[in-house]
């Protein structure tokens, strides 16, 4: 049987035929398959038949379903097998022999006592390249921790750069997961391209109906940590202290390096985020928007490295003139002058936004209890339009999967007896 994915409103998916197997949790690997699975992959999610990914159950409020899964895990398909039987060990192997690329995020150690660890891979699967995401990386003191992306976040430096003095804080959306996950779908990409290039893409076959081919050089591996990530994200600020030094202070909604940039207070309630990032804009600012060319003429603000050493003296004067202006005012003038500006929102008003709504960002996804509304990927592909699958059921595509390995109907009732397989996958709900 082919593989399914790929089959967008625009085609079948520029990665349609490849097969992805993804042993994973939370949220750094199924961001990295769902990102896959946007762009035609066939993800094949394999997990424990007693509970599955624990993201499942960090919360309940999509309709039972935990928030965290449903935003990372659609398009894939969901099987379940106990990796501590030998039966379960040997239906993954079977899976790997037909599959493009293993993605793991499991704790350090998993994937060499489960015996597909990169080197098993090259010696039985050479034609899967595998991709393993960590904390810390390998070969360091920290290597064998565990590592979640607050944890991260915090031995990174990112949380003493976020907040406010004294008040650290970690940045709110799961950057360290996220950005990880983004980092290993583009190096499986890249090196999905180079093995078309090479012409090898030809022996390793498409779907589960036939094995990758063997007699070929082992596929590459690909190794990702989310400490590695995030000071690559950091890369700012440590080069800032490397050479000057000074340990940049947080600053909330403001920026270390420019100003003036930051949040004000409206004279209607709201909040208004204006930036410059040169000294035209400072110019326009200070004699344009908030009138005062007496701040523009002063030898204090000329330079951006002089506004930055005096910046509490700008908001000051920022912050009086936003306390006089509504909100739209405020903004229509910063259009007029040409000063980046925005509004600060809430999850809610976003839910509504009307930019998402007038580019008909939002689709229909399916779930395990209804359909719910979802954003479509970021990258907009001319011809092709995100696959969008469906948010799995626990197990749901374990009888299909396999069934497409071999298996009858009484062998697959055997190994749900045995335990090696879950229960009879979740009824989805009506879409």
């Amino acid at each position: 049987m082919p593989g399914t994915g790929g089959r967008g409103q625009g085609g079948r998916g520029p990665l349609a035929g490849v097969t992805v197997v993804a042993l994973e949790q939370a949220v750094s690997a199924p961001m990295c398959t769902r990102t896959l699975a946007d762009l035609g992959a066939r993800v094949i999610k394999v997990e424990n038949p007693r509970g599955g990914d624990f993201a499942r159950h960090y919360d309940d409020v999509v309709g039972g379903l935990g928030a965290h899964f449903v935003w990372a895990n659609r398009g894939k398909e969901s099987v379940t097998l106990d990796l501590k039987t030998e039966p379960g060990l040997d239906l993954l192997h079977r899976l790997l022999d037909r599959a493009d690329v293993l993605v793991s995020n499991l704790t350090p150690g998993t994937t060499a006592r489960l015996g597909v660890a990169p080197s098993d891979l090259a010696a039985r699967h050479p034609g899967v390249i595998g991709v393993e995401i960590d904390g810390y990386g390998p070969g360091g003191p920290l290597s064998h921790k565990r590592a979640y992306d607050l944890l991260v976040q915090a031995e990174s430096g990112a949380c003493s750069i976020t907040g406010h003095p004294g008040a650290p804080a970690k940045p709110g959306p799961p950057v360290a997961d996220t950005t990880t996950g983004l980092y290993a779908a583009l190096s499986i990409v890249a090196l999905l391209y180079e093995r078309r290039g090479s012409g090898l893409d030809g022996e390793r076959g498409s779907g589960l109906d036939g094995a990758r081919g063997s007699g070929c050089d082992p596929a590459p591996s690909v190794a990702v940590s989310l400490f590695d990530t995030m000071t690559e994200l950091m890369g700012y600020a440590l080069t800032y202290t490397r050479h000057s030094g000074l340990e940049p202070d947080p600053l909330g909604m403001s920026s270390p390096a420019v100003a003036p940039y930051g949040a004000y207070r409206t004279a209607d309630g709201q909040t208004v985020v204006l930036g410059t990032t040169n000294d035209r804009e400072w110019q326009r600012l200070a004699t344009e928007l908030i009138q005062r060319p007496d701040l523009a003429d002063d030898d204090r603000f000329r330079t951006n490295t002089g506004r930055c050493a005096h910046r509490e003296l700008l908001d000051k004067e920022i912050t009086a003139w936003c306390a006089r202006h509504d909100l739209s005012t405020v903004q229509d003038r910063a259009d007029r002058a040409g000063i980046g500006n925005s509004r600060y929102n809430t999850p809610s008003y976003v839910n509504a936004h009307p930019q998402l709504t007038a580019r008909d960002r939002w689709r229909g996804v399916a779930t395990p209890a209804g359909e719910i509304p979802a954003l479509l990927p970021p990258p907009v592909i001319s011809g092709y339009e995100a696959r969008m699958g469906a948010v799995p059921g626990l197990g749901e595509h374990t009888e299909t999967v396999l069934g497409e390995l071999g298996l009858s109907a009484g062998e697959i009732a055997a190994l749900r007896e045995a335990g090696v397989i879950g229960e009879a996958p979740e009824v989805r709900g009506p879409s």
